[in-house]
C-alpha cells in the first residue's frame, strides 16, 4: 500500500484544488451565462438583428466629409505595400486621406510604402523624427499632428478619423458604413474583425493562427452586441473603427498625458485601441458596434491573418493582458455604473483565468496519477463531498454549454468544419492563455520597476490580398453556409 500520510496529503491537495478551480470556473460560467442570456433576449426581441446592406451601394456612397485613415507601421515591409494598394483601390473616394506613420530607422517599410503609393495624392507618408519602436500610441500621435497640419493648410476639418493596422484587408463597404454612422450622430463606431483561416500554412501553424477565429466570432458576434445594447463603453479593436472629429478633440483635452501635451493618446499606453472607445464614452460620446452583412452573406468587417507562430501568439496575448487587465486597472479605472463595472471586470479577468486554468490542468494530472494508484491497488478511492460533487456537475454542464456556443458562433462565420475545429482547439487556447498570463504578470512587474513600455508588435509576412482567388473562394464558401 501507498504511504497513508502521503496519500492523505494528495487527497487534501486534490480537494482544495478542486474547490478553488470549481468555484472560480463556476463564477466565470455564470458571468458568461448572463451575457448569453442577454444576447438571446436581444435576438428574440429583434434588437440584435444583423442588417443586410448592399456592398456596392455603400462603396459608392459619397462621404459626408473628408475622412482620414491612420495606419502606424513599424517593420511592416512585407505587408504594407499590399495593404496600401488594396485600400486605395477598394476605397476610391477623393476626400479620403491615408496617413502612414513610418520610423526614420525603418527604411524597408518606408520604401515599400513609397512604392505602393503609385503617385496617389491621397497618401501621406509621415516619418517619425525618432528611432523606433516607441509605442503604437506614440506613432498615432505623430499622425495626428500631421492631420492637424493638413487641416490648417486646407482650412477644412476632417469629419471622421478611421484607424487600421498595417496588415489589414479592408471591406469595400466599410468606409461608407463608418461614415454613415458618424454622420448619423455616433462619436465612436466599431465594425467586426474577422480573422482568416491560414490554409496556406502547415497543420500546426494553421490551427495556431485559426484559434483567433472562435475568439472573435464570440466577442464580435455576442459580447460586443450585448455591450452596445446595454449602453456600456465599447473597447476599440484598433482596426475597422472610427471616431468623429469632435471626439478626437475630446481626447486631446483629457487630463494627463493628452491634456498636457495636446495629444489624443497616452504615449506610454500599450492598448490605446482598447482605451479609445472607453475614453469617448467617458467623455459623453455616443458609441456604436455595427454588424451588417452584404448581399453575399459575408460580414462587413476588417479581415487579416493573425499570428501563426506559438511564440508570436503568446507575445500578442500577453500584451493584451498586460495593457487591459493590469495596466488598464490604473489607466482606465472603474468609473461608470454597475454595467460598466461588470464589463470592465470581464475585460480584466485574464490573469485570474490563466491561474484557474493552470490549476485545472494540474488537477487533471494529479487526478490521473491518483486514479492509476487506485486502479493498481496502491490506495483506496476517496468519495467526494456532496457540495464538491454539485460544483463539479454544474461545471460539467457549463462546459458543455460553452462548447455548443463556441461551435455555433464559429460555424456561423467560418463554416461547420471550422466550428468543429474550434472545439478541438480549446486545449490549445487554454495553454496559450496560461503562458500569456504568466508573461503579462512578469512584464507588469518590470513596469512597476520603472521600465518604459515599447511596441512589442507582432510580425506579419502575408497579406490576405496576396492569396487572391483562394481567399475569395474561402469567403464565398463561408458566406454560402450562413443563414
Amino acid at each position: 500500500m501507498f504511504a497513508p500520510e502521503l496519500w492523505r496529503g494528495l487527497v487534501l491537495l486534490q480537494h482544495e484544488l478542486l474547490l478553488f478551480a470549481g468555484v472560480f470556473f463556476l463564477i466565470g460560467a455564470l458571468d458568461d451565462l448572463a451575457v448569453d442570456g442577454i444576447w438571446l433576449w436581444l435576438k428574440v426581441s429583434g434588437r440584435a438583428r444583423t442588417a443586410r446592406r448592399g456592398r456596392e451601394a455603400l462603396r459608392a456612397r459619397p462621404l459626408s466629409g473628408p475622412v482620414a485613415v491612420l495606419i502606424p507601421a513599424w517593420r511592416e515591409a512585407a505587408v504594407i505595400g499590399q495593404t496600401l494598394r488594396h485600400l486605395l483601390d477598394t476605397w476610391p473616394h477623393a476626400t479620403l486621406r491615408l496617413y502612414i506613420g513610418c520610423y526614420r530607422n525603418d527604411p524597408a517599410t518606408l520604401g515599400a510604402a513609397i512604392a505602393a503609393a503609385r503617385g496617389d495624392p491621397r497618401l501621406r507618408l509621415v516619418i517619425l523624427d525618432r528611432d523606433g519602436p516607441t509605442t503604437k500610441a506614440d506613432c498615432l500621435n505623430r499622425l495626428h499632428a500631421a492631420l492637424l497640419l493638413d487641416e490648417a493648410r486646407s482650412g477644412r476639418r476632417f469629419a471622421t478619423v478611421v484607424f487600421h493596422d498595417a496588415e489589414d484587408m479592408v471591406d469595400p463597404a466599410a468606409l461608407g458604413l463608418l461614415d454613415e454612422c458618424i454622420a448619423g450622430g455616433a462619436d465612436f463606431v466599431q465594425l467586426p474583425v474577422e480573422p482568416l483561416v491560414p490554409h496556406h500554412r502547415d497543420f500546426a501553424a494553421r490551427h495556431i493562427g485559426a484559434h483567433y477565429c472562435e475568439e472573435f466570432a464570440e466577442a464580435h458576434g455576442k459580447a460586443m452586441v450585448v455591450r452596445d445594447a446595454l449602453g456600456a463603453g465599447l473597447p476599440g479593436a484598433g482596426v475597422g473603427c472610427a471616431v468623429s472629429r469632435r471626439a478626437l478633440d475630446w481626447l486631446v483635452r483629457r487630463e494627463g498625458d493628452g491634456g498636457a501635451a495636446g495629444l489624443p493618446f497616452a504615449s506610454d499606453s500599450l492598448t490605446e485601441d482598447y482605451e479609445l472607445g472607453l475614453a469617448v464614452a467617458a467623455a459623453g460620446g455616443r458609441c456604436r458596434f455595427v454588424r451588417a452583412r452584404g448581399e453575399d452573406g459575408r460580414l462587413i468587417a476588417t479581415r487579416a491573418f493573425f499570428p501563426h507562430a506559438f511564440d508570436a501568439v503568446v507575445r500578442q496575448k500577453a500584451r493584451w493582458v498586460l495593457g487591459i487587465s493590469l495596466l488598464g486597472w490604473d489607466r482606465v479605472g472603474w468609473s461608470g455604473g454597475i454595467t460598466e463595472f461588470w464589463m470592465r471586470a470581464r475585460d480584466r479577468r485574464g490573469p485570474l483565468t490563466a491561474l484557474v486554468l493552470l490549476v485545472g490542468y494540474v488537477l487533471v494530472l494529479l487526478t490521473g496519477v491518483m486514479g492509476v494508484m487506485v486502479v493498481t491497488g496502491l490506495s483506496e478511492p476517496v468519495p467526494l463531498s456532496p457540495v464538491l460533487r454539485a460544483v463539479l456537475y454544474a461545471n460539467a454542464v457549463a462546459f458543455g454549454w460553452r462548447i455548443v456556443w463556441r461551435f455555433a458562433f464559429t460555424a456561423r462565420e467560418h463554416g461547420v468544419a471550422e466550428g468543429l475545429f474550434a472545439v478541438l482547439r480549446l486545449p490549445l487556447a487554454n495553454v496559450i492563455a496560461i503562458i500569456a498570463g504568466r508573461r503579462a504578470v512578469f512584464a507588469y512587474a518590470r513596469t512597476l520597476a520603472g521600465r518604459s513600455a515599447v511596441w512589442d508588435k507582432t510580425d506579419h509576412d502575408t497579406h490576405p490580398a496576396e492569396l487572391g482567388a483562394r481567399l475569395r473562394g474561402q469567403l464565398a464558401l463561408a458566406g454560402a453556409q450562413r443563414p
